[in-house]
């Protein structure tokens, strides 16, 4: 493995959980945000993950403080011009992930360029870029230092040492790549976000409460969480933008997004983030 920086572009809470899983790993992180409030905040949140870790015995102090100070935060695009690789983590916008790419591509030739995208063509992204053979989708999952799950999405230009590089830092950081074509949804959120989509149907028709929906797939499915606390944890936005591109990609009408979920998020209603979604959390 390289000793070159690993950049990562978003602070929000993917952007925070990949850097944090890069430090930790023992390599060096450039975090770009445009906002400096949105850095300060990510910071916060890596120290208050690290320490946790602290706390059950998986991380020593030393190891802490080594993995915060492997850490910078800018609000440059241009600081990460001597990364190896970096990360894409901003909102799951199309337009903004596309100008994000010939930005980023403009740094350097042998910049390898991978998205977390969840559900965007990146097929569509590598045309952005000015050596589309060097971009790949690499898809953590919330919480990104507890699942160990990265899809690797390979557009249709990406190359052949783009993805075996990618699949090398996966490894690194102790997660499991798994290929996935560049489907729209990819594979977890084609078969996931439906399924949340369904239950908010659930809900919208009278049928089951959102505590009844949850604890049956609980006890009657073997899920861990149920569906509509999952849909808070990754945000109702997110899910929404999620079955829209699926609409949009597959043009078939199973993909038609919950009237009821628009409108929660038409409200504000976010989940975990905003303190309310489907639950109500402490603080709303």
């Amino acid at each position: 493995m390289s000793q070159s920086p690993i950049g990562v572009v978003g602070a929000g809470t993917m952007g925070q959980g990949i850097a944090q899983v890069l430090a930790t790993a023992g390599l060096t992180v450039r975090l770009f945000d445009v906002a400096e409030e949105a850095l300060e905040r990510a910071r916060a949140g890596i120290d208050k993950g690290l320490g946790k870790l602290v706390a059950k015995e998986r991380l020593s102090e030393d190891a802490r403080a080594d993995a915060l100070a492997r850490l910078r935060g800018t609000t440059e695009l241009a600081t990460l011009a001597d990364c190896e690789v970096i990360i894409e983590a901003a909102p799951e916008n199309p337009e903004l992930k596309e100008r994000l790419f010939r930005d980023l591509s403009a740094l350097g030739d042998d910049i390898i360029l991978a998205s977390n995208t969840s559900s965007l063509s990146l097929t569509r992204l590598a045309g952005a870029c000015e050596r589309p053979e060097r971009v790949v989708g690499m898809h953590f999952f919330n919480p990104v230092p507890v699942l160990k799950l990265v899809e690797v999405i390979r557009a249709e230009q990406t190359g052949d040492a783009t993805v075996a590089r990618v699949e090398a830092l996966a490894e690194a950081l102790g997660k499991t790549a798994v290929r996935v074509g560049d489907s729209p949804g990819f594979a977890v959120n084609r078969l996931l976000v439906p399924m949340i989509n369904e239950a908010a149907f659930l809900v919208q028709e009278g049928a089951a409460t959102p505590e009844a929906v949850d604890q049956a797939m609980q006890l009657g499915a073997a899920h861990p969480m149920g569906p509509l606390a999952l849909a808070d944890l990754i945000g109702l936005d997110v899910c929404l933008a999620i079955m829209e591109v699926l609409q949009e990609g597959f043009g078939d009408p199973k993909y038609r997004p919950c009237p009821l979920l628009r409108r929660m998020v038409d409200a504000g209603y976010l989940g975990r983030k905003s303190g309310r979604g489907f639950h109500v959390y402490d603080g709303a």
